[in-house]
């Protein structure tokens, strides 16, 4: 017995770029298998290979025009067939189906721009990884110098003290102009270090380095030099390793307290070692003339660079101040206040 042939209801939707076809079919009736099949000629051209999904009694097609636009109706022929109807589950108005095209192809550029920005997730781990570097080069930079130091400190005793600056002062050039990075961080958001403690540090310490020893060769023997570079680079032996355990979120609670410790006798010993350096760098200055200037008429009075120096003397311990306030916060807000209990 041959199995009947059945029209089914054939259900219909549209949107610029998609037709959807959709109809309900029991495959097995009271006389056997069913068969359905329904024939349309469709209003424009559409793409060969429409995609089918089969559920256990629907049959959902989903044929993709050949150019995106929006048909006035589905079939060429301009009477509707008796089978066809539309699907109002999936209905939308050409101008509901406009704005549905919009938010689609928002979505997708939003996508495909957050694919070429890097997920959240990808940037945290490249500023992470990029931070862990630097921290690295830093680290290595100051425990080379200050290897360096203590071993020709072990070696020679006190005559190591005179040509600390010709042995160790590439690497201090190199790891000091680095840090211009560590200000740049932090002034465009990419640690949290506040702006004003780190750019005091990065001047004053390149001041003392670039100006009060690079320009003077008079000031590059005296042993002010050793005690000025050991200090440095005792403080940043603890800090840099501190800040790579950070980025890996590792905590090494000696290294912590080391951090945040160390820099309480070191900070004042090394103000005050730059210090004796300024002063003793300011009769060269007088006796050079080096950076001092005139006036132009009618004043034409010689300011001498001795006068800035001494101006600077007075700014090296308000930034010690300021410096040393910071770190003290940073200490209370890493340990905290032991509260004793009242009874």
């Amino acid at each position: 017995m041959e199995n009947q042939v059945l029209t089914p209801h054939v259900y219909w939707a549209q949107r610029h770029r998609e037709l959807y076809l959709r109809f309900i079919a029991q495959g097995h009736g009271a006389k056997g298998d069913n068969v359905y099949e329904f024939h349309l000629e469709f209003l424009d051209l559409v793409k060969p290979e429409p995609v089918y999904k089969l559920t256990q009694r629907q049959v959902n097609i989903t044929v993709q025009k050949k150019v995106s636009q929006w048909w006035d109706r589905l079939t060429k022929q301009e009477k509707r067939p008796l089978f066809l109807a539309p699907d109002f589950d999936r209905w939308l108005d050409e101008s509901d189906a406009e704005m549905e095209l919009r938010a689609k192809e928002e979505e997708r550029l939003n996508k495909l721009r957050l694919e070429s920005q890097g997920s959240p997730e990808t940037l945290t781990s490249l500023k992470k990884g990029y931070l862990f570097m630097y921290n690295l080069v830093q680290f290595l930079g100051f425990s080379w110098i200050f290897v360096n130091m203590t071993v020709r400190l072990f070696i020679l005793g006190k005559e190591s003290f005179y040509d600390t600056f010709h042995t160790v002062a590439d690497m201090m050039y190199f790891c000091q102009m680095l840090s211009v990075v560590e200000t740049i961080n932090a002034t465009i958001g990419v640690t949290k270090s506040p702006v004003i403690p780190s750019l005091i540090q990065l001047l004053g310490r390149n001041f003392i380095l670039f100006i009060i020893f690079g320009t003077m060769e008079e000031m590059q023997n005296k042993a002010v030099v050793f005690f000025v570079f050991y200090i440095w680079s005792t403080i940043e032996i603890f800090r840099y390793p501190f800040y790579m355990l950070t980025c890996i979120d590792m905590d090494w609670k000696v290294l912590t307290w080391l951090r945040y410790t160390v820099w309480i006798p070191l900070y004042p010993l090394g103000c005050l070692t730059e210090a004796v350096a300024v002063i003793q760098s300011i009769p060269i200055f007088n006796e050079t003339g080096r950076f001092s200037f005139t006036l132009p008429y009618p004043v034409k009075i010689k300011v001498r660079f001795s006068f800035f120096l001494q101006i600077y003397l007075i700014i090296l311990f308000l930034g010690l101040y300021v410096n040393f306030r910071h770190l003290y916060k940073q200490r209370r807000r890493r340990f905290g206040q032991k509260k004793k209990k009242i009874h």
